[in-house]
Formats: C-alpha cells, sequence, structure tokens
C-alpha cells in the first residue's frame, strides 16, 4: 500500500501483442493516452471487415486492430525515411503518428457497409476530423500538428490534400 499522498507515475511504455503484427510499441505517451480514451476504445466494437465474420467467424479484426497497425507501419515507414536522411523532426514524427492512429475514429458500426446507409452526406473521414478536433480540446491542443497533418494543411504537405483512400505520404516529405 503507497503511502497516503504519494504520487503514482504511470507506466506508459507499453508493447501490445498485435495479431497482425506482432509485438507493437506504443512510441509516445499521448498516443497511450488516446489509446485509454473511450473515443478510441469504441473502435473495439467496430468491425474492420464489416459483415465478414457473419459467414467466416474467425474473420475478426476490428478499427483498433487497424489504427494500432496503421501506427505501427507509421512509425516503420518515419524510420526508413529518417534512415534516408529525410528531415522529421520528433514533433512531426508524433503528429504523423497520431495523425494515422485517429485516421478512421468516425467510423460506425460495420465500417464501411454500412457507413452511407447511417448518415447520409457524411463520411468518416469528416466524423474522423471531428473527433481529432475533439479530443485535441481535451488534450489542450496537442494535437494541432496531428490534424493539419491529417487535412493536408501542414507546410511541410506539398500536397492541397493527403489522399484519404490511400494516405500517400510522397508530397509530405521535401
Amino acid at each position: 500500500m503507497l503511502p497516503r499522498g504519494s504520487i503514482v507515475t504511470l507506466n506508459k511504455k507499453k508493447i501490445i501483442n498485435d495479431p497482425v503484427y506482432g509485438f507493437i510499441n506504443i512510441p509516445y505517451e499521448i498516443i497511450f493516452d488516446l489509446l485509454s480514451h473511450p473515443y478510441l476504445q469504441r473502435l473495439r466494437r467496430i468491425k474492420q471487415m464489416a459483415l465478414a465474420h457473419l459467414v467466416y467467424p474467425g474473420a475478426l479484426h476490428t478499427r483498433l486492430h487497424h489504427a494500432l497497425g496503421a501506427m505501427h507501419l507509421m512509425c516503420m515507414a518515419l524510420e526508413t525515411l529518417r534512415g534516408k536522411g529525410h528531415a522529421i523532426s520528433e514533433a512531426e514524427a508524433e503528429g504523423a503518428t497520431i495523425a494515422i492512429l485517429l485516421h478512421d475514429a468516425g467510423h460506425g458500426p460495420f465500417s464501411h457497409a454500412l457507413e452511407h446507409t447511417i448518415v447520409e452526406g457524411i463520411s468518416h473521414e469528416d466524423i474522423s476530423g471531428l473527433v481529432m478536433d475533439r479530443l485535441n480540446r481535451e488534450f489542450g491542443g496537442r494535437l494541432d500538428l496531428a490534424i493539419r497533418i491529417f487535412k493536408g494543411t501542414y507546410e511541410k504537405n506539398s500536397c492541397t490534400s493527403w489522399s484519404r483512400a490511400s494516405w500517400t505520404w510522397t508530397g509530405w516529405i521535401t
């Protein structure tokens, strides 16, 4: 038992055992905090493969799995680009990692299969942007750079917008 008035520091350096990529490191403390947030935890219940699990019960992959895998691949891509001499600051790496982690936070039930059936005229990317804006307020503006990267308004991004369908990064690195 801790003495009264003790300050407990939470270790946010975690490793997640992903079913696709194996061990994934949580690279930044803010990523741990975002993953702990109910907005991301709800992704545990949203199926990446829409209704496929009804036909193939073993085919289960959630939007949270997808977000973690995308984050892991982003970390690998950033490491590779830095290894090839591209100047990527720690703030940019953190921003890009947050952006990719949150890129599908706006998905609703059954993913793309019912996206335009449940709500017409708004995409999950638009909702992801709203989720990111809300989280940014809760996190005191710490997602500003991630949002600019996500929306394609970051000055290093030579494209007017990131290709949301394919998330092409070639225009972002100078």
